[in-house]
């Protein structure tokens, strides 16, 4: 386990706490799931052994450790229950109201991903490709076929007819 200062430790957190939180949110839709990702994304980020190249090479490694982290609680989701009657009497809270972000949050898992690490993140297509671990084709694809279901969506949404 590496030692860092206080120094250190906030730079992590105030360089990439924003991020991790909207890519879990892209993820899990909840801002709360987001929060304990990002939780657990920088404890291990500021305990962990990863030796980063550059920048660019530890940023990297943030959004593929959220993006893991998002999956497994996807996954762990499934065998989690509460009883009815709890649930009924928790409320839910209310997600940022955005056309623009419910239709991106409707998009299927693999668009809304390129979709994301594109035009929020600002990462080109083969950097996309190398984080996720798609060809470049494929994620050429997903931003393509996530633009035209966006564009439907929202047009229909204008004009009514969602």
């Amino acid at each position: 386990m590496r030692q860092l200062d206080a120094r250190e430790a906030e730079r992590l957190v105030n360089a990439y706490s924003d991020l991790i939180l909207r890519l879990s949110y892209t993820y899990l839709k909840s801002t709360q799931d987001g929060e304990d990702i990002c939780q657990t994304v920088l404890l291990k980020l500021l305990t962990g052994d990863e030796q980063f190249d550059s920048p660019e090479h530890e940023r990297a490694w943030v959004i593929r450790a959220t993006v893991n982290a998002c999956k497994d609680e996807l996954r762990s989701f499934r065998r989690r229950a509460v009883p009815l009657e709890e649930a009924a009497q928790a409320p839910a809270p209310e997600p940022p109201r955005s056309e623009v972000l419910d239709a991106v949050m409707a998009l299927p898992e693999k668009y809304r991903e390129a979709i994301y690490l594109f035009y929020y993140e600002g990462y080109s297509i083969d950097e996309i490709a190398a984080l996720t671990g798609r060809s470049g084709a494929a994620v050429s694809a997903h931003l393509s076929r996530g633009r035209k279901k966006l564009k439907t969506m929202l047009e229909g949404e204008r004009y009514g007819t969602v």
